[in-house]
Order: structure tokens, then sequence, then C-alpha cells
């Protein structure tokens, strides 16, 4: 029998909802493991591959799908339930590991997450979503921090897996771990997480919404693209990225009046909800030149083994995890979250622009420093989004609210790449042309010139031998040369990374800028009423 929605909503036995946690916990830390593991893995899977042109496509396109996806298992999963979507979810990501794992080409490598973003994209807003149906919202942040201990624990053991299997034996048996992990989440998910499909909601899709909001997302990251290749000021990106701008706007048309909209026209009107997407669309840039970047930096700029990055990675990653604990219970305590938010985003904010300091000289500890500061700034902020989103709103609009938000996360993931690729190649570029050593023309053909503009030279053992072999029988002078292009090489990809880092603090800053501006109601005020007051003033004046 159906009950209001105010009194018998949380209405579960303590086994209930220990088995519900346990499931949830298996699907949140296997989602864990594939980012831990692969995020210090990815560089030299990628050069070994011969993928480095497409090194920030290998992030953008599977995160575009995930974003478009996000949006549609939000809406389902308020109609047919978390249970049903989550379980869909997981079979894409096992699915996904299996053909990851014997990826021939790194275009296959691509195609291959791409399918595991149908499911990867799910699992984050599912997961929280389904602890807003196991908890009330003013018991929520306890649980979403404590969401965080198997994070914490494949920040222990992730890296250094990803380190160790790259440098002794292969990245694909990654992927292979993952296998069992995923069939844990297969087993625990039917008899853990509770089946609450809403009877309210009309079983009805979206399809011109879906549409539109493809071609939207998809067209700002083909244009982003090839603005990075072509010039901002070519026709096709120019083209490309206006048909991106007009599909946005049709989409926000077409939600006003569609019957059921992906994105109800509410949230479009929320402040807070608002606030928290925009702020953390842009903050992607920043973290995205952390995860994406800063191991490149290491392992290419201070030829730091990926094991040893790894290590780097361990205190930053444990910090990032554990830090949501107290966070989550700071919030159930005081119920005020905007002093956190503030502190956190400006921490990120200042770390990024000290990351531009580091050199290939600098001494590891910095490296460190900088990598435990990221982790506490970086570390808070899911905690705080996922409460600050899910206090906006009813409980009946949780899948929708969380899946438009991490729809805004995914498409800040998807975009960042592309942003911040076209800047780490302006600056490689225009430093290698400045630094390659006279003569270069008469030692290489062009052809070996050519291949400078590769960085896989800073990452793969193969590549730098056969590029040093190039040199072979040059005599003194081609030794000479040899060694002057390696260092022109390093130079460049440092002055590259360096512009990343600048675009992402940037970004970060004007996100903290926007975070500054948030309202803060009471974490557990009836979204409703904060909903009407604003609405009984405008009528009022």
């Amino acid at each position: 029998m159906r009950m209001p929605e105010a009194s018998a909503e949380y209405n579960f036995s303590k086994k209930q909802v220990m088995m519900g946690v346990v499931a949830i916990f298996a699907v949140y830390g296997t989602m864990s493991y594939f980012v831990q593991s692969l995020t210090v893995a990815r560089p030299k899977m990628t050069a070994e591959l011969n993928g480095m042109p497409l090194y920030a496509l290998a992030v953008s396109i599977p995160a575009l799908v995930a974003a478009f996806t996000t949006l549609i298992y939000g809406k389902l999963s308020d109609i047919y339930g978390r249970r049903k979507m989550l379980l869909v979810a997981v079979i894409f990501s096992l699915i996904s590991a299996i053909l990851c794992a014997i990826a021939p080409t790194f275009k296959f490598l691509i195609a291959a997450t791409v399918v595991g973003s149908f499911g990867s994209g799910a699992m984050m807003p599912l997961v929280y979503a389904a602890i807003g149906d196991l908890f009330p919202p003013e018991k929520r942040g306890k649980w979403i921090g404590l969401l965080q201990i198997p994070v914490g624990f494949f920040s222990l053991c992730g890296p250094l897996l990803g380190g160790w299997f790259v440098d002794h034996a292969s990245w694909r048996y990654l992927y292979l771990i993952a296998l069992p992990l995923l069939l844990v989440c297969l087993v625990t998910i039917p008899i853990g997480v509770p089946s609450l499909a809403n009877r309210d909601v009309k079983r009805k899709i979206d399809y011109i919404g879906c549409l539109l909001i493809a071609v939207a997302s998809s067209g700002a990251i083909i244009g982003l693209s090839f603005a990075g290749k072509y010039g901002w000021s070519s026709s096709k990106t120019l083209i490309t990225l206006g048909i991106a701008v007009a599909a946005g706007i049709v989409f926000l048309l077409v939600e006003r009046i569609v019957e059921e909209p992906i994105v109800a026209p509410s949230l479009l009107r929320n402040r807070s909800f608002m606030t928290v997407s925009i702020a953390t669309l842009l903050s992607f840039l920043g973290q995205m030149g952390m995860m994406m970047y800063f191991p490149m930096f290491l392992q290419g700029v201070q030829k730091i083994s990926t094991t040893y990055n790894g290590l780097i990675m361990i205190p930053s990653n444990i910090l990032m995890a554990f830090i949501s604990v107290p966070v989550g219970f700071l919030l159930t305590r005081s119920k005020r979250f905007k002093w956190m938010y503030v502190v956190g985003v400006g921490l990120v904010t200042l770390d990024l622009f000290g990351i531009m300091l580091l050199s290939s000289e600098t001494h590891v500890a910095w490296d460190v420093v900088v990598s435990i500061l990221a982790g506490i700034g970086m570390g808070a902020l899911p905690v705080i989004n996922t409460m600050v989103v899910q206090n906006a709103v009813p409980k009946r609009m949780l899948g929708v609210a969380m899946g438009a938000f991490f729809f805004c996360f995914s498409i800040g993931m998807a975009i960042a790449p592309a942003i911040l690729d076209s800047a780490k190649a302006s600056g490689y570029e225009k430093t290698l042309s400045a630094s390659l050593p006279k003569g270069l023309d008469k030692i290489a053909d062009s052809q070996t010139i050519q291949s400078l503009c590769d960085e896989k030279v800073l990452l793969n053992e193969s590549a730098r031998s056969r590029l040093e072999k190039a040199f072979d029988g040059k005599g003194t002078e081609g030794n000479a040369l040899y060694t002057r292009t390696y260092y022109a090489i390093r130079d460049a990809m440092q002055s590259g990374i360096r512009r990343v880092f600048l675009v992402g603090a940037i970004a970060m800053l004007l996100a903290f800028l926007l975070i500054c501006t948030i309202p803060e109601n009471s974490i557990g005020e009836d979204p409703q009423k904060m909903e009407q007051e604003p609405a009984e003033a405008a009528m009022a004046n």
C-alpha cells in the first residue's frame, strides 16, 4: 500500500537499512577503484597505445555520454526505482571492463570506455539518490560522509595498484581486477537497495528534450575541440558552437512546455541548485587539471615513475576520501554548510595558483604538499554539493535533481579536457618552436622533427629510444643535439601544463566567487517552504 510521502518514506527495518548501505558502499567503492587506479596509469596507457593526440578525448567523449545518460537514469529511477537502474548501470560497467582489458588500440579503448559510461555515468547520482531514499535529510550528511570509507580504502591501494601494474606487468590487469568487484555489486544491489518506484510520476520520457540536450552537449565538446585545433575564429568552430548554443536555448524553451520534462523547470529557477551546478561545472576545469595533467607533469616533466606517482597521490587521495567523514558529521550536527563550502573551494583555488610554480627541478616534497592541499579542499565538496542539492528539492524530485546536478558534473568533466588540452597544446607548440636547437634540420629528417610534437617520448621508453636512435651515427654533434632536443620537449610540456593549471585556477576562482553568493538554508528545512517564502515576499512587494 502506498503511504503519504511525509510519514512512511523512511520506514525501513535496521536489517533493510544495513543491507542497503552494504550495497551502496559496494557500488561506490567499485567506482572509486576505477578512478583511483586508472588516474595514475592513464598517461602511460595512452603512450603505449600510441594515443597521445587523443588523450583529452579519452576523457571528454566518455564524460559526454555519461552526462547524457545521467539525466535519463535520474528520470527513470524516479519512475522505476533506484534498484533496477543501478543493476543496468553495473551491467554496462561489467561489459566495458572486459572490452577495455582486451583493447588492441587506443580508439578501441575509448569506445569500450564509452560503453562503460552508460553505467558509470549514472552510478554516483543513483547512489546519492538511494541514500536519500533510505535516510531523512537531517541524517544524510553523516551517511554521505561515511560513504567515503570505501573511497578511502581504494585511495590507499588504487594508485599503488595502478602504478605497479603499469611499471611491472600490464595496465590490462586493472580492468580484470574490477570484474569480481562488479559481480559483488550485482549480488548486493537486489538484496539491499529498496525498490521504491514513484507512482505519482508519469511514465513518459521527454525524447525531444533528450535529443536537444544531446546535440547541445556534443556540439559544445566538438566545438571546443575544433577551437584547439583550428582556432576560435575558424568557421568550423563558430558553426559548431553556434549549433550547440541554439540547441541549448531551444532545449530550455521546450522543457517549459512538455508534460514530463527531463529537467524540471523549477530546478532552473532554484537559486541554490543553479549556483551549485554552475560552480561545479566551473570547478571541474581545476579538478580535471589535477586529475589528468598533474600525473602527466610528474611522469613526463619530473621523470617520476608511475609507482612513485601513485605514492605521491596516496596522501591526497586518502584526505580527499576521509575528510568527507568529519564534514558529513559536522553538517549533521550544525546543519550549516556555507563556511565549509567557502573554505574548501578557496583552498583548491589557492593550491592551483601555487601549482604553477612547480618545475622540473622542484623537490618531490612540494609535489606531496600540493597534492595534500588539493585533497583536503576537494574532499569536502562531494558531501556539501550533495547536501545542498538534496536540501533544495522535495524528496519526490531527488532522482531528477541528482541527475540534473550530475549532468552538470559530467558536462564539466567532458568540456574541461577539451579546453585544457587546447591550452596545453598552444603552450607546448609555442615553447617547442622557440626551444628546439639550431641545426636540427641538418641532422634529423622532417619526419623525425614532426614526431617531436608527440610528448610520448617523455612517457614511453621505447618512443624515447626511437628518438635517440634517430641521432645515432651523427657523431658528437648528434648526441648533443639529441640531449638538447629532449630537454626542449620537456620544457615545452612543462610550459603547456602550466597553462592548464592557470586556466584551472582562474575557473576555480570564478567558482569560489559564485559560492560566496549562495544562500544558506538550514539542512533539513522544508524545500517547499523555502520556495514559497521568496514567492510570497515578491507578491507582497
